[in-house]
């Protein structure tokens, strides 16, 4: 046992823990994988790459990711989860009034790579797509919960304008919708549509499923 001055020095000189946020961690992991798809897509996604993008150890990305596919899923999720919390923020600033087609609109508007980090969602999960049809680790089931969960909500949205346009099909129209969406936003990436293309896209497949602009009460920014 050690007292005095000396003890107190050599108490003080033990370094303390320092407390690790796990969420933060797997969110920057996953940022990572993000950005190395971006630069050179699916294929160049290793645990080498994605740790020195992360400025981290391999065992430390293998610590909070096991395997490969693991933190490849993770990152599909990320960027859904991403794009929901923007869907949910253009929602409520629109408020409760909202018409259906507004509500639409804010939300196939989001999926478009109108900026960058839009861009960088679009071309992310244009890769899963790709690995789901190559059979690259990635099935189209495993990825299928985000797409499936937007039909629904624009499908909900359409109920609502069937006492205007009885000849909606919501379900069959929502799919419609944003199977054209995908395209478009594909489209976008290699600039065969301009942006203000896209937004006009977007209107001019509004007017085809809910008839006329009428529906709109006040435009909807982007």
């Amino acid at each position: 046992m050690t007292f005095g001055a000396e003890g107190r020095e050599e108490r003080r000189a033990v370094p303390v823990p320092r407390l690790v946020d796990h969420e933060v961690r797997r969110r920057e992991i996953t940022g990572a994988v993000r950005r190395v798809i971006v630069d050179g897509g699916l294929e160049a996604v290793t645990f080498q790459s994605v740790a020195a993008e992360a400025g981290i150890s391999v065992r430390l990305v293998q610590y909070y990711f096991g395997t490969k596919k693991e933190f490849l899923l993770a990152t599909h999720r990320s960027v859904m989860e991403t794009a929901a919390a923007r869907f949910m923020q253009r929602w409520e600033a629109l408020g409760s009034d909202a018409t259906p087609r507004e509500a639409i609109s804010a939300l196939l508007n989001e999926l478009l790579p109108l900026d960058d980090a839009r861009r960088e969602e679009a071309i992310v999960l244009g890769a899963f797509n790709t690995a789901s049809i190559s059979g690259n680790g990635i099935t189209a089931e495993e990825t299928l919960a985000a797409p499936r969960a937007l039909v629904a909500v624009v499908a909900e949205q359409l109920r609502r304008t069937q006492h205007l346009e009885p000849s909606v099909d919501p379900e069959l129209d929502a799919e419609l919708v944003l199977a054209a969406i995908g395209g478009i936003a594909q489209g976008m990436l290699p600039g065969h549509y301009t942006p203000e293309l896209a937004v006009d896209l977007v209107d001019r497949l509004l007017d085809r499923i809910l008839g006329t602009k009428q529906l709109s009460a006040h435009p909807t920014n982007i």
